[in-house]
């Protein structure tokens, strides 16, 4: 029916209508037509012509009715040019907050279109403040700061005011704060630059040069390179932005100044003064030591002491920290050959504070906890060591001991700085504190140079007392680390004590060490014993060797042994170890075993024995199919008790099964 009426009211080809007959026949149609009928045709309508003074006027008047209808509105605007209006429509959406579009666009979306009209057109919206609008936008929208700093600064170069687009640039470089928004600005900025100087260069060629267009060009060449160098510094300020408290990026920041001792200079200090510790990403100690070692290398050594100075009072997160800075002021000194400063910084890092701390309370300062630092006094001794005299770096050892902070390697140096100035006894006293000190296995390493060293200064001359010290060192001993002390033992008595004693040595030891070391240690005991007593003297030792060890090493150990039988013209007692070892060596896996007896027979036997040895070989094969089939028939009957719990039936697969089961057992 409204089509019609339109049809009949507005007959094609109408060239206007005026403001009363628009409204007469809204008044007719709406006796006629539902509102909601209406406007969709009436809109159509008005678009239709080339009327837009009485479709903004419509439009308007509908959107009174229907304000969540504003992005039509503001489409047909775009699409008649009026640009001013369309924007101040926008940015009407954008600040509500009630209104939802029916586009499914999203306030961001709705933003992103106003930024790219206001910019891309600023000589034909001027009802609206640009600037202010993006600035609020920067606010709002941080993932899209890049691009609102490039809509500002595009707005002005299109306005024509590059100065300001320039400031537009430079404000925005230096205050993004990820590198995705500052490459998106720094590309734009490179790119207004390079189109600047090529539109100088044609406006140049046409007019012909002149020696003011010469140096305006050599200023803009000028700046943009300028704009390049600055890049990486640039680059390291956003990324400083991200994060103050990086060392990591401050140290990289210094890098690039490199030539530049002011600038470096003044880097340092605005990271340490900026630099949290708390909150500090990497090691802050490391600004302080690299700030004092640039004095360093430009030989200003008070300047380098002064930094070092501050560095010691900081309230570093960890006592290591301040250990460092401690140690590389003193490296400093040794570095200029100052060995009485060093020494003095070493006795004030170490000095005992006013209020004594446990090295891993965090509620105290770490200046309270230094004095626990092994990294100070390890310094300190080697210091002591080189410089000082033998009293004051006994006093230094002594003193780690006390503390209980002395590592294994400590105390070893300490015997090792004993024994070069002669002082032996005082070497044994300083490792038996050692002993004290430590338990196993970290004490390993201490008895393993205290033992050796006690041999080495004594020998046979003090045998019980040096047999004491091994029962003890034996006494508690985890079996991964008595092998080397049993041969140690083992090789002392055989040099200085009883031969009787050493083989009761190899023995204990066979019995101490872990399983996967005894075939080892049956080997070098069975070899001791044939050097000094003789080979015959071997056959218990291989006899409880077979007996003890598992079927791998016990078959290897009975091949050696029928090899010394059949050496000693013991053929009998060799084939009988043959034999005994044939019952731990299956025929499919151990080749080797069988074939060794079979070229003990073609050589020693005769027809009667090297058919035995083929029975037992055979009877053997069989014990061990036997094996195979019982473990088959015990998986087997678990894998049907299992089924029978559940209360799952057995199918015609499970009672093959279980005949097989069957049959294996009676075989």
């Amino acid at each position: 029916l409204g089509d019609d009426l339109f049809e009949e009211a507005l007959p094609p080809g109408l060239g206007g209508v005026g403001h009363h007959g628009e409204d007469g026949v809204v008044v007719l149609l709406v006796l006629v037509v539902e509102e909601d009928q209406l406007w969709p045709l009436y809109l159509r309508f008005v678009r239709s012509y080339s009327l837009p003074e009485t479709a903004i006027r419509v439009y308007r008047r509908y959107l009174k009715l229907r304000p969540e209808d504003t992005e039509g509105y503001i489409n047909y605007l775009i699409s008649i040019g009026r640009l001013d209006e369309a924007a101040i429509k926008i940015a009407e959406i954008v600040n509500n907050d009630k209104f939802v579009s029916k586009e499914g666009k999203s306030k961001h979306q709705l933003w992103q279109e106003l930024c790219l009209l206001i910019s891309k057109n600023p000589d034909k919206i001027t009802s609206l403040q640009v600037e202010p609008i993006i600035r609020g936008g920067l606010q709002r929208f941080t993932d899209m700061i890049g691009q609102l700093w490039c809509s500002l600064a595009d707005y002005y170069i299109r306005a024509g005011h590059f100065e300001k687009a320039r400031d537009i640039y430079e404000e925005a470089i230096q205050t993004v704060t990820t590198v995705r928004d500052f490459g998106q600005v720094f590309d734009a900025y490179a790119q207004f630059e390079e189109s600047m100087i090529g539109a100088k260069m044609e406006t140049t060629a046409e007019m012909g040069p002149s020696e003011e267009d010469d140096l305006d060009l050599e200023l803009r060449l000028a700046r943009f390179e300028e704009l390049m160098d600055r890049r990486p510094f640039l680059l390291s300020s956003v990324l400083l932005r991200q994060n103050p408290h990086n060392v990591h990026e401050w140290l990289k920041r210094v890098k690039l100044f490199e030539g530049k001792p002011r600038e470096i200079i003044n880097t340092y200090t605005e990271a340490v003064q900026t630099v949290d510790i708390e909150q500090a990403v990497g090691k802050p100690h490391t600004l302080w030591v690299n700030f004092a070692r640039f004095y360093e290398e430009n030989r200003q050594l008070p300047e380098a002491r002064t930094i070092f100075d501050k560095a010691t009072k900081v309230q570093f997160r960890h006592v290591d920290d301040l250990a460092t800075v401690w140690c590389e002021y003193a490296e400093m000194e040794l570095r200029h050959e100052n060995y009485d400063r060093a020494l003095q910084l070493m006795q004030r890092a170490t000095a005992m504070p006013a209020k004594r701390a446990a090295y891993h309370d965090k509620s105290e300062p770490v200046q309270n906890r230094l004095y626990k630092s092994l990294k100070v006094w390890s310094m300190y001794a080697d210091l002591e060591e080189s410089l000082g005299t033998f009293e004051s770096t006994k006093a230094v050892y002594n003193r780690i001991i006390d503390l209980k902070i002395a590592t294994p390697q400590i105390i070893i140096n300490y015997g090792l700085f004993l024994e070069e100035h002669n002082y032996f006894e005082e070497a044994f006293k300083a490792y038996e504190r050692g002993v004290a000190l430590f338990k196993w296995p970290h004490v390993y390493d201490i008895w393993n140079t205290y033992l050796t060293k006690f041999i080495k200064r004594y020998g046979g001359k003090k045998l019980e007392r040096t047999r004491d010290l091994f029962e003890q060192a034996l006494d508690g001993c985890p079996a991964k680390f008595t092998k080397p002390l049993f041969l140690l033992y083992a090789k002392l008595e055989e040099e200085h004590g009883l031969a009787r004693h050493t083989m009761a040595l190899y023995n204990r030891a066979t019995k101490a060490v872990p399983a996967e070391e005894q075939f080892e240690m049956f080997s070098i005991y069975i070899k001791r014993a044939a050097e000094m007593f003789g080979i015959t003297h071997t056959r218990e030792i291989y006899e409880k060797a077979i007996e003890v060890l598992p079927d791998s090493g016990a078959r290897e150990m009975c091949l050696r042994y029928a090899q010394l039988e059949t050496k000693l013209g013991e053929i009998d007692r060799a084939r009988a170890v043959y034999s005994h070892g044939s019952q731990m060596s299956d025929p499919r896996t151990c080749k080797s075993y069988w074939k060794a007896w079979q070229e003990f027979e073609v050589h020693h036997g005769n027809e009667d024995t090297f058919r035995e040895m083929l029975r037992i070989k055979r009877s053997v094969q069989a014990q061990f199919n036997t094996q195979v089939n019982f473990m088959s028939a015990q998986m087997l009957a678990a894998a049907t008790k299992e089924v029978q719990v559940s209360g799952e039936s057995l199918d015609e697969m499970r009672l093959l099964e279980e005949q097989a089961r069957k049959i294996a057992e009676e075989a």
